[in-house]
């Protein structure tokens, strides 16, 4: 059986199924090819689910704070049983709406394996596409015009840690916990690790975060490093930073791992997480057939999100970079804009803010300060306490920072920082503005409203020039 595309798309998730959904609005028919569900990692095993867990977690938090609201009650407690559930229900609801934007879209969608092979009777250049169902039913062939490889990544393994699904776990397994641990170790102070770390230390789990390198979240503004951790250690995260573990430090039973870090200090834990980023799932999908190149698990594109094989496209974690569902979002949507000639134009990773939804949160956009310097400008920067700021007095919660980084010379924004409550919000505005080429004085010259959270940003920018009226 062979069936003829313009467009076939390996993987639905959050960039494939967007990049399928852009490529209909053009005209081409297109297919879709997923092994597992549609939504990928981020819907399923990633962004979605996290963030219910941790949404719960800041549900309990203001529950055991209520009293500086002047508010009472007696005999609370959660259910992780019923915060699980409600995640697999905000999971299926979101994978049905994306089942429902797929159909609307006429798109076809093949439930199985799919693999890029070489020339052949299909077709004089490598691309078509063997869909592999693995249950006796025979492949189907799709001859497309084009091919996007959105195929993902998953959580990169360490030799002394080696995933069991029962105490020492990645992320996706973490999701899946049925009761939570008394004591956790993550290894890895990245993001991923981070809002593990805040979440679980709202749900009174012992956490231990190891990072080998000397601070935590390296790719940070030294402002987010710092205040996270101390915010965090507050709460009871204990932190080892600058350390580096051999297979002699690491003992691992059914019942909890041990780690011996130095100077004879022992940490015990019933579970570790694992969480040192991530590589792309590219091993089996077929290309050894094409001439596309593969560099450290990565799939090498140009600009355009083109490979080596100039009518196989390929965007997403797989291709590495941010790594980030809004990204591949972007990328998807960048690569069938140019099969279809609108001459779209390249994205600027400098204008991709990303986001920590820990507690605090925390979002950047563009260069920090440090590697600002390292690029040659000449700074201005306007920082802001949150404690400037009304709302956040307001809300309960004032504690956190804005950094707004521009250049000297051309006053354009280089970056902005922000930690505190809402930050993943509010990150937005200086996602426009860097977008829009806005610069500082002209943010401090739009009126925000008052009193909101937001106002931080107007302040930020006035004191880019020291003219803050509060902080």
């Amino acid at each position: 059986m062979t069936n003829e595309y313009d467009l076939v798309v390996l993987g639905g998730g959050t960039g494939g199924y967007v990049a399928a959904i852009r490529a209909s609005q053009l005209g081409m028919k297109t297919a879709v090819v997923e092994n597992k569900k549609v939504g990928g990692t981020c819907l399923h095993r990633g962004c979605i689910p996290s963030k219910s867990l941790l949404k719960s977690a800041e549900k309990w938090r203001d529950l055991q704070n209520m009293e500086q609201f002047g508010l009472k009650a007696d005999q609370i407690d959660f259910d992780f049983t019923k915060i699980q559930a409600r995640k697999e229900q905000t999971v299926e609801t979101l994978h049905k709406g994306v089942q429902s934007l797929l159909k609307k879209a006429d798109i076809d969608i093949y439930h199985g394996f799919g693999r890029i092979l070489g020339p052949s009777i299909f077709s004089p250049v490598p691309g078509t596409i063997s869909v592999e169902y693995g249950n006796g039913e025979e492949n189907t062939m799709i001859v497309p015009k084009y091919v996007m490889i959105a195929t993902g990544s998953h959580s990169k393994e360490l030799p002394i840690f080696p995933f069991n699904e029962k105490v020492v776990l990645n992320s996706d397994e973490a999701l899946e916990m049925d009761q939570l641990p008394s004591s956790m170790i993550i290894i890895g102070g990245g993001i991923i690790g981070i809002e593990w770390a805040s979440m679980l230390v709202d749900y009174g789990v012992k956490v231990t975060v190891i990072e080998q390198s000397e601070t935590i979240l390296p790719e940070e503004d030294e402002l987010v490093q710092k205040e996270m951790q101390r915010r965090l250690e507050k709460r009871g995260v204990l932190f080892k930073t600058g350390i580096s573990l051999d297979e002699n430090q690491v003992h691992i039973t059914d019942q909890e791992v041990r780690i011996n870090i130095i100077d004879n200090e022992t940490i015990r834990a019933e579970k570790v997480l694992v969480s040192i980023g991530r590589t792309g799932n590219t091993n089996t999908i077929g290309l050894k057939n094409t001439d596309i190149v593969v560099e450290n698990g990565f799939i090498q594109t140009n600009e355009m999100f083109q490979t080596n094989e100039s009518h196989i496209y390929a965007i997403g974690d797989c291709i590495g970079g941010m790594q980030l569902a809004h990204s591949a979002s972007q990328e998807g949507i960048v690569a069938v804009e140019h099969m279809a000639n609108k001459n779209p134009a390249p994205l600027d990773e400098q204008k991709i803010p990303s986001c920590i939804y820990s507690y605090p949160e925390a979002a950047k956009i563009g260069l920090t300060e440090k590697s600002a310097k390292e690029a040659g400008y000449s700074l201005k920067i306007g920082t802001i306490p949150f404690q400037a700021i009304g709302k956040t007095h307001v809300n309960g919660d004032p504690e956190g920072t804005i950094k707004m980084i521009t250049d000297a010379e051309t006053e354009d924004i280089l970056g902005v920082h922000l930690i505190g409550e809402r930050a993943t919000e509010l990150i937005s505005e200086a996602s426009i503005a860097m977008t829009l080429h806005a610069n500082a004085w002209e943010i401090a010259q739009t009126i925000h409203p008052h009193p909101t959270v937001s106002e931080v940003f107007k302040e930020a920018a006035m004191a880019v020039e020291k003219e803050q009226i509060h902080g």
